[in-house]
Order: C-alpha cells, then sequence, then structure tokens
C-alpha cells in the first residue's frame, strides 16, 4: 500500500482517536480539575501545578531516549505501554490524599506523556510515512484538536457528579481500555502495510543529530517553540479562574476554555485549505502573530469580558497550526536523518518550559497578580515572533 494510501486509512484515524482521548486524561485532565482539586485538597495552586510540572519535567529528559527508541523501530510499543502506564498512573492520582503521593503520580504520568503522546506519534509516521507523514499528522491533529473540548465538560460534569477521585478513576478507565488498544491497532497496522518503514541508519542518525545542534536554524526553533509553549500553558492551565478573574461567569469561562479546542481544528482546516499557496516559513510567522493578537484580546477582556471567547479562539487556532507546523519545520530545516532524536532535542527547551508554566502562572497570580501575566504573555509570544523571523531570514524560507 502507498504512504499516502495509509496517510488517509484507519489505522491512522486510530490514532487520531487515541491521542485525542491521550491528551484528554494525561494532560487537560490537570486544568479540567484544578478547582475541585484545590477546593477538596485545601492546598494552593502552586502546590498543584507542582505535579504536571514534575510530569513535564520528566517528559522533557525522555524525550530524545523515546525519539531514538522510535528510530530504531518500536513505535507501537511506545506508544501503547505509555497509554497502560498512564491508566496505572491516573488510578494511583485518584487515591491521593498527600502532596508527596500526589507528585508520585504526576511523575509517572510524565512518563506516560513522553511514551504515547504527539512527539512519539509524530516520529513514528514520519518514520513509517516519509513525505506522506504531513497528510497523516493533520488528521490525527484535526481529531485531537477536539481533547480540551472534552476535558473541560467531562471533568466539570464527571467532578459534579462522582467527585474529582472518580472523574480521574473515569480517566484511569479510559486510558488503559480505549487509549490503549486504539494505539496499539493503529501504530502495528501502520508498521505492517505496505511499503517499508523509511530506512534507519543510526551512524546517520547519529551525525544528523550533530549537524543539527550546530545550526543556529536549531536553537531559533528550540527557542521559539520554547517561548510558545510557556506562554501557552502559563495561561492555559489556569483559564477558567482567569476568565472567572475578567469579569466573565463561571458557566461562560467553562464554555470559553471549551473553544480553545474546535479553534485549533478551526485553524488546522484553514492551513489544510491554503497549504499549497503558504509554505511552512511564511504560515509558521502568520501563527505565532495571531498568538500575539490573542493575548491583545485578553487585554482587553478586563473592559469587555466577551473578549475571552476572542482569545480562545485566536489561541486556539494558533496552537492548532503550529502543532502540525513544528514537526514538518523540523524535518524541512533540519533533515529526517536523526528525526526522533533531533525533534526529541528540540523539544527539551518547549517542555521544560511547558513545565515551568503552571508554577509561574500561579506564582504570578498570587503576587504581582493578573495584569503581570498578560504584560509577560504579550513579552512571550513577541520574542518568538522575533525568533521565526530570524528563522526564516536565515533559512531563506518566503
Amino acid at each position: 500500500m502507498e504512504p499516502q494510501e495509509i496517510a488517509r486509512g484507519r489505522a491512522v484515524w486510530m490514532l487520531a482517536a487515541g491521542q485525542t482521548l491521550g491528551y484528554a486524561c494525561l494532560y487537560y485532565i490537570f486544568a479540567a480539575l484544578i478547582l475541585s482539586w484545590q477546593a477538596d485538597l485545601g492546598w494552593d495552586k502552586a502546590a498543584l501545578a507542582l505535579g504536571p510540572t514534575i510530569a513535564i519535567f520528566i517528559s522533557a529528559g525522555l524525550a530524545p531516549v523515546f525519539g531514538r527508541w522510535v528510530d530504531r523501530g518500536y513505535g507501537p510499543e511506545m506508544l501503547a505501554g505509555g497509554a497502560a502506564l498512564g491508566a496505572l498512573a491516573l488510578v494511583w492520582l485518584s487515591q491521593v490524599t498527600t502532596q508527596p503521593a500526589y507528585l508520585g503520580g504526576w511523575a509517572a504520568i510524565g512518563v506516560a506523556q513522553a511514551a504515547c503522546l504527539y512527539e512519539v506519534c509524530f516520529a513514528f509516521l514520519i518514520r513509517r510515512l516519509g513525505p506522506a507523514a504531513r497528510m497523516a499528522i493533520i488528521r490525527v491533529t484535526l481529531i485531537a484538536g477536539f481533547a480540551s473540548t472534552l476535558a473541560f465538560p467531562a471533568g466539570a460534569m464527571l467532578a459534579d457528579i462522582w467527585g474529582w477521585r472518580g472523574a480521574v478513576l473515569v480517566a484511569a478507565l479510559v486510558a488503559g481500555l480505549v487509549v490503549l488498544p486504539l494505539n496499539w491497532l493503529g501504530a502495528r497496522e501502520i508498521r505492517r502495510l505496505g511499503q517499508p518503514p523509511v530506512p534507519v541508519n543510526r551512524a546517520d542518525d547519529r551525525a544528523g543529530l550533530r549537524r543539527a545542534l550546530q545550526r543556529g536554524a536549531f536553537w531559533l526553533l528550540a527557542g521559539a517553540f520554547a517561548l510558545v509553549s510557556l506562554n501557552h500553558w502559563m495561561i492555559v492551565n489556569f483559564l477558567v479562574p482567569i476568565f472567572v478573574a475578567l469579569g466573565a461567569t463561571q458557566a461562560g469561562a467553562v464554555l470559553a476554555a471549551s473553544l480553545v479546542g474546535p479553534s485549533q481544528v478551526a485553524g488546522r482546516l484553514v492551513l489544510m485549505r491554503y497549504e499549497t499557496r503558504i509554505g511552512t516559513g511564511p504560515a509558521t510567522v502568520i501563527t505565532i502573530a495571531v498568538s500575539v493578537l490573542a493575548t491583545g484580546a485578553l487585554w482587553l477582556a478586563g473592559v469587555a469580558p466577551q473578549m475571552i471567547f476572542a482569545f480562545a479562539l485566536l489561541q486556539g487556532a494558533a496552537l492548532g497550526v503550529l502543532t502540525i507546523l513544528r514537526p514538518v519545520m523540523i524535518a524541512e530545516v533540519l533533515g529526517q536523518a536523526g528525526y526522533g532524536a533531533i525533534a526529541g532535542v528540540i523539544q527539551i527547551p518547549a517542555l521544560l518550559a511547558g513545565a515551568l508554566a503552571p508554577v509561574l502562572g500561579a506564582l504570578i497570580l498570587s503576587g504581582p497578580g493578573l495584569n503581570a501575566l498578560l504584560v509577560l504573555s504579550l513579552s512571550l509570544s513577541g520574542l518568538a515572533l522575533l525568533a521565526v523571523l530570524a528563522l526564516a531570514r536565515l533559512t531563506g524560507r518566503s
């Protein structure tokens, strides 16, 4: 079977469903349940945010290791094993009563995130499908964009019915009984179908990583992704309380937060519509410029609370498009030799920034306040825009 046919086939849609539910269960669960945790456990936002911070630090450390394992052909095992570990970690998390136990649960979730979410999935698709991987990645991210849309209302509803412990147990069941088989069956089918995998030459892969680390383009990409990650997760982890602080009702805040997911999908559909007219480099510049506008909309929400919906739409669209552009940019600018390892290393700053983001956001909100957070957000998105403009100039992409 041709790679283009595989990219349009059922196996890719299975991975798409697995990524959607995986992100809902292992990533967005913190933002969806933070208010319930705070009310029941009595811990402040910074103490709670330390959990996902530890998870992302662990995920960052494992990213290049797991990337190399994908390069060596273990993609399906990584995707399925990560879902299994995530299910067990969520069961543990549902029973915690102390902060050390809470942090231990998140540490295990960090390993699961590194093994079964986007980076491993994308590296597997690029390795197996070559140039056709972009088509598959678009399909995966189109569906996975609904992860936050699913997580926020589902978390609120389940917490109302069974409490936050029941909500986390439901997430564990979904990870173990739905995400695991979807990831395993979809990835196994892609591995066995049609064309042989993109050849793996370990010496070339190691040389590819060394060459990438010596290029300015690598560091500009890493810097831009890190700035975007810090800005996005610093805000998104506290979307509901931020929106409420800006004057929105609790119901309105949940509704606006739930729009981030559909907005990601809308942005990806726009990219599909114009992908033949706009190159990857210019599309990246436009996307990060949109995230700057999103912060401006959040500023205006202090005067007109309905602007929280404009923020959700703009920020979601920018994140959705950038999720597709990131692996494509890495492959186009730095090459496919050693892609898994390169993508893993280049993601370390972004993952570390994402790990810092919840704690930083909590400290700023409880200290200098929301206006200081918005000033920092605008600064970070502006610096990311300057980085991709410099990258476009360096690589001659237009």
